[in-house]
């Protein structure tokens, strides 16, 4: 019982120590363990009685760019947003964890949260990891939303990945390089090299295509990470799930950071099953793709 009382306050003093001094956001902070890792994740201060929501974070990131689209829903959720084991503020799994372990990972996140089911909102890596997540959970997931999926062949190889990130750069609000760049050094050379290959390794497209709940698609018409819209179309119409694409003109990669009022309104009415409309008061125009247009 001593030793249990020890680590509990060993874990305690680490986690106080690695806590932001500021908080980014109006979500509230916490802590918990999975898996013996502490992880670090954001949560509606209030929970609601609503169906949750939780926001997975891309490549060498945390959850903090995430958090623009994430609070404008914390009301209307029960909104989560955790940084996965090795990535932001959580501690590293003794052994690196590819994009099933992941998966499996944010599953046991949200049985320590009591969330028996939620629907996933994920950005470029994050995307996969829902992928798999439902692939591994389906009773669990509710309804996907990829935006900008990234990891299968176009951001091939390792160089090209870096180059389209490079030029993404210079494509996102410049307050999104105070999030990126202390994430991505935090992550690490060596973390890069590992996740790179194990999302190479990832069959993205067929897990893509094995879903079977309703998913909604979002990318930016200025995104290097990702195809011409036009590519994604002939993807997503090749699904047998209810797929809706939307492009965000004059977006990048990061759009929960970037166009989080224009991607919150397209959530809203993904959730209620309501056509995509574009909210004239944000940045960005929102359109909704025919998947199967008539010829």
């Amino acid at each position: 019982m001593a030793a249990m009382a020890a680590d509990d306050t060993a874990a305690s003093r680490r986690q106080a120590r690695r806590t932001p001094k500021r908080r980014a956001s109006s979500l509230a902070e916490r802590w918990t363990v999975i898996d013996g890792v502490d992880v670090f994740y954001r949560e509606s201060p209030d929970i609601p009685d609503e169906p949750a929501m939780v926001h997975l974070h891309g490549f060498g990131l945390s959850g903090r760019y995430l958090l623009p689209t994430a609070e404008r829903l914390a009301d209307e959720f029960h909104t989560v947003v955790p940084d996965l084991p090795g990535f932001g503020l959580s501690w590293r799994a003794p052994r690196a964890l590819d994009v099933p372990g992941l998966a499996r990972t944010a599953a046991r996140f949200l049985d320590d949260r009591g969330i028996e089911s939620a629907t996933l909102v994920g950005n470029s890596m994050g995307c996969p990891v829902i992928c798999e997540f439902a692939y591994e959970f389906p009773e669990r997931v509710d309804r996907a939303v990829l935006v900008s999926p990234a990891g299968g062949r176009f951001n091939q190889p390792l160089l090209g990945a870096i180059t389209q990130l490079a030029r993404d750069g210079g494509r996102e609000p410049k307050q999104m390089m105070r999030v990126a760049v202390p994430d991505y050094l935090r992550f690490g050379l060596s973390s890069t090299f590992r996740m790179f290959r194990a999302l190479t390794r990832y069959p993205t497209l067929r897990r893509l295509l094995d879903l079977r709940i309703p998913t909604l698609v979002v990318v930016g018409d200025r995104d290097p990470l990702m195809p011409p819209p036009i590519a994604v179309r002939e993807v997503a119409a090749q699904a047998d799930t209810p797929v809706v694409l939307v492009v965000i003109e004059g977006a990048a990669h990061a759009i929960n950071f970037s166009h989080p009022d224009e991607l919150a309104n397209v959530i809203r009415l993904f959730m209620a099953d309501e056509p995509i409309v574009d909210d004239p008061d944000a940045p960005g125009v929102a359109r909704e793709i025919d998947l199967h247009p008539q010829s």
